[in-house]
């Protein structure tokens, strides 16, 4: 029996901001796999927006909002949701701190 690829849904913020957030044996994401406990990074991927605190990681600079952006830390991806006001809706692999707004 094989088992499905996780997918995780569309992360939305507070002020607006979105991005996908994914990780799995075919992400960009450490480790690559689709059942690890805890990920170190993920594949952010089309932010509806530019972010400043992701830039770095961006693969087609050309196109901040319409492309991914491999291997981003976790730690990098809570900061980016605590200062865009938290999560109003979506999910996120294991290891990403999910800020919840009110």
């Amino acid at each position: 029996m094989s088992r499905e690829r996780p997918f995780y849904q569309r992360i939305v913020c507070k002020s607006g901001f979105s991005m996908s957030v994914q990780a799995s044996a075919y992400s960009y994401s450490y480790p690559q796999s689709d059942t690890a406990e805890v990920y170190e990074s993920v594949e952010i991927g089309f932010p509806n927006r530019v972010e400043p605190l992701i830039e770095k990681y961006c693969e087609d600079e050309r196109d901040p909002t319409g492309t991914v952006y491999p291997y981003v830390p976790v730690w990098l991806v809570t900061t980016v949701i605590a200062k865009h006001g938290g999560v109003v809706s979506g999910t996120a692999p294991p290891g990403v701190v999910m800020l919840v707004s009110d």
